[in-house]
């Protein structure tokens, strides 16, 4: 119908009085074919009472509208203002606590257009309330991210917040590193190195499209040790940074995770593999800071920073330390005879030769020159003296090709271990250098111990 004022309830009355009316004027006719006497249907008394009739009937229904429909408009009205006020405030405060669906949500008490109103309305709360919780997930994931410049930790903290934020019971980041795929954190996984040779996840990261699966469907099972059974549905998303692959989020549910998980998780993986890739330049940084460039052994001044930690370590858990000092035998006779390429050679060949045969979790650094330094943690006398007989039979085994001859070389060793008479990362390595020069003098190609 066509609007008469810009007030619904004033064009409404203006409606009825005009239908009220209508009727007045037309019931006289009516009468008369029903067959009443004209002398009393022709009247104005009559004609007055029908039209009055008709404005009352009008007026009641007017009324009745306006008790009915007005008051639930206005209940809807109100609630919508309260909401209003509360999302406002929340704007500035961030505390949405006083507005969540639940709180705000109008009753639906009528199957008509005004309860499909408080429907809508209702769940136009719960799309702004979701809203605002993926606005605070991405930001929270933004502050773990930032915090974070060691990929460990990065990987640890970033997939709290994902298994926080999508409803995960178990999950996985992968991250490529020297063009191999390894897990850098998981949750709640039985193991989670077989996740490395999965199709699926190889071909989501090719694809660089999320996957979405359910165990029965895709053949990929996720055995998590907090359902105690093989997970339902598994959602695989690759981490890439400027469409490089850099790795690769796995997360399962026993159940099934929410409607808009995949959509939030699709956001998240754009600030982790933009994180992944600043972490992994940090790391790359830092490695070039710390290792020599010609033996690929850490430098002298990561190796006595290391010292200081692992002494400090040692004292508190009152376990044993050892460091192993090494330098190669005539070194100076080798780069006089066959010149300074030929030496730098020799040391790598050393250096690849120690690494051979040292422990995992041992240190090898370059000291200086032709002079090596191994940091043995938890290693006493008699560790040393087998790892320093294993380094220099190793080295004595090992040949450089120079043309047509084969440069052999041996290498002299000192050992210490920390005991109460040392009380100094200083002191460890003046021992070890004691021991190191007594070998020397007694002949060379041997171990001493301090």
């Amino acid at each position: 119908m066509p609007r008469l004022t810009n007030r619904v309830f004033l064009d409404l009355a203006i409606w009825m009085a005009g239908f009220g009316l209508s009727i007045g004027l037309v019931f006289p006719p009516f009468c008369l074919l029903l067959g009443l006497p004209e002398d009393r249907v022709l009247t104005p008394l009559f004609f007055g009472a029908t039209l009055s009739a008709g404005l009352v009937v009008g007026g009641a229904n007017y009324a009745l509208a306006r008790l009915v429909v007005g008051r639930r408009l206005r209940l809807l009205a109100d609630g919508m203002g309260s909401v209003e006020t509360q999302l406002a405030q929340a704007v500035f405060s961030h505390d949405w606590s006083n507005c969540d669906p639940a709180s705000c949500a109008l009753p639906v008490d009528s199957k008509d257009e005004v309860g499909a109103s408080a429907a809508a309305f209702n769940r136009l709360i719960g799309t702004l309330a979701r809203s605002h919780e993926v606005e605070a997930a991405m930001r929270a994931f933004s502050e773990v991210l930032s915090s974070r410049f060691d990929l460990a930790e990065l990987g640890s903290g970033a997939l709290d917040a994902l298994l926080r934020f999508t409803g995960a019971d178990a999950g996985a980041i992968l991250v490529v590193r020297e063009d191999t795929l390894e897990p850098l954190a998981s949750h709640a996984l039985r193991t989670a190195d077989g996740l490395a040779d999965s199709d699926h996840i190889r071909r989501a990261m090719r694809l660089d499209e999320q996957a979405h699966m359910t165990v029965g469907a895709s053949g990929l099972v996720i055995d998590s040790i907090v359902l105690g059974q093989p997970a339902r549905e598994i959602l695989v998303a690759p981490v890439t940074f400027k469409k490089v692959p850099l790795g690769a989020i796995v997360l399962a549910t026993a159940t099934a995770f929410e409607a808009d998980a995949a959509k939030l998780l699709e956001q998240l993986r754009t600030d982790l593999g933009l994180a992944i890739n600043n972490a992994l330049a940090h790391d790359r940084l830092e490695r070039l800071a710390a290792v020599d460039p010609l033996t690929d052994a850490y430098n002298r001044r990561f190796g006595l920073a290391r010292l200081g930690e692992e002494f400090s370590r040692a004292i508190r858990a009152e376990n044993p330390l050892g460091v192993l000092m090494f330098d190669l035998d005539h070194f100076k006779a080798i780069n006089d005879a066959y010149g300074h390429l030929a030496g730098d050679r020799v040391l790598r060949a050393v250096a690849r030769a120690c690494r051979r045969v040292i422990r995992e979790g041992d240190v090898l650094v370059r000291y200086g020159g032709e002079e090596f330094l191994v940091l043995l943690p938890g290693a006493g006398l008699d560790d040393i003296r087998e790892i320093g007989e294993r380094i220099r039979r190793a080295v004595a085994e090992t040949t450089v090709p120079e043309g047509e001859q084969r440069i052999a070389v041996t290498v002299s060793a000192g050992g210490a271990s920390y005991r109460e008479s040392i009380d100094s990362p200083e002191a460890l390595i003046e021992a070890a250098d004691a021991a190191l020069y007594e070998a020397k003098d007694t002949g060379r190609n041997r171990v001493v111990l301090a």
